[in-house]
């Protein structure tokens, strides 16, 4: 299994377009101790030269141009044979309506998550241009998936879990929150290797006990603290009310890191305000002491490798 980190940023971005905090002004002056990232996105090849991408950002159209192994090899082709969602924030959907020239797609979500598209939005219509433009595959929690794509039979195959999160905000007031709103995916290829992929979650409580064995952790680094926006006056929302566990503060994903078995533990969805975005800040040496990884746009992982899992750097 192969996973290449294509987006490794929150909603928004670094530089976020509006935001003129630390982190971004230290991007735009082109700092060499912080770098630029994308919106949350991950690809995954099982079979050599066939690709699944879990969320589809608004910068997929950047992220599939900066990886010449999701070019079109001919002249109407992809690689990518199958999108999964996570949920359906706007961050992780968006880049579905890039996708629209009058090529098929196969998407796997939950049924939640697919309604919230299909059932709210008219946006959708343009997806639907001919027959079979978008096949829609039932993701059900706690059921092993293959993933089956457009090119032959399935080489991974992925168990959704339901985790702790919260209805996108379109949909709040619109549709019922449920707990298949939000899910992270547990993946495992025909040799054996395995990932989980958790970008969004309130509380570990869902995650814990099925870390152990897994050869790596992909899990929601979007926040630092509790008050990382409402503290320097940047939103009224504390990363609780956005469904977000915080990386450092009291309970959090660092304090709990010895219970998150896998090999690997990698943040990603990093909020463009986070301070362990910052080479020798105190909370990236933290995380990094704990044996932890964050995530940068390019990054690639691959599964098995004995003792431990590569992580290939640019």
């Amino acid at each position: 299994m192969r996973i290449r980190i294509l987006g490794s940023g929150a909603g928004g971005g670094l530089p976020q377009w509006n935001c003129g905090c630390a982190n971004c002004r230290a991007v735009r002056a082109g700092s060499a101790t912080i770098r630029a990232r994308t919106q949350d996105s991950i690809a995954i090849e099982a079979t050599a030269g066939s690709w699944v991408l879990c969320n589809a950002s608004p910068d997929i159209r950047q992220q599939i141009e900066s990886f010449s192994e999701l070019h079109p090899k001919s002249s109407r082709h992809s690689p990518i044979s199958a999108i999964v969602l996570t949920n359906g924030d706007l961050d992780h959907v968006l880049g579905l309506f890039s996708l629209r020239e009058s090529y098929p797609l196969v998407v796997y979500a939950t049924e939640a998550v697919w309604r919230g598209l299909v059932d709210h939005n008219a946006l959708m219509r343009t997806l639907h241009r001919f027959e079979g433009h978008v096949t829609w595959r039932a993701l059900v929690p706690g059921i092993e998936t293959p993933i089956a794509g457009r090119n032959g039979p399935p080489a991974l195959w992925i168990t959704p879990r339901a985790v702790k999160g919260k209805s996108p905000v379109h949909l709040e007031g619109v549709a019922a929150s449920t707990p298949d709103q939000n899910v992270g995916l547990w993946m495992r290829d025909a040799q054996g290797a395995s990932a989980a992929y958790v970008s969004a979650v309130a509380d570990l409580d869902d995650v814990i006990p099925h870390t152990a064995g897994l050869d790596a952790l992909l899990l929601d680094g979007t926040f630092w603290s509790s008050d990382e926006l409402s503290r320097p006056g940047l939103s009224s929302s504390r990363a609780e009310d956005m469904a977000h566990l915080p990386i450092g503060d009291r309970g959090g994903s660092l304090e709990q890191s010895a219970r998150l078995a896998a090999r690997r533990r990698i943040y990603t969805h990093i909020n463009n305000t986070n301070p362990i975005l910052v080479d020798g800040s105190p909370e990236r040496d933290a995380v990094q002491a704990a044996g932890w990884h964050i995530a940068w746009d390019g990054m690639e992982i691959v599964l098995p490798e004995e003792p431990r899992p590569s992580i290939k750097r640019p």
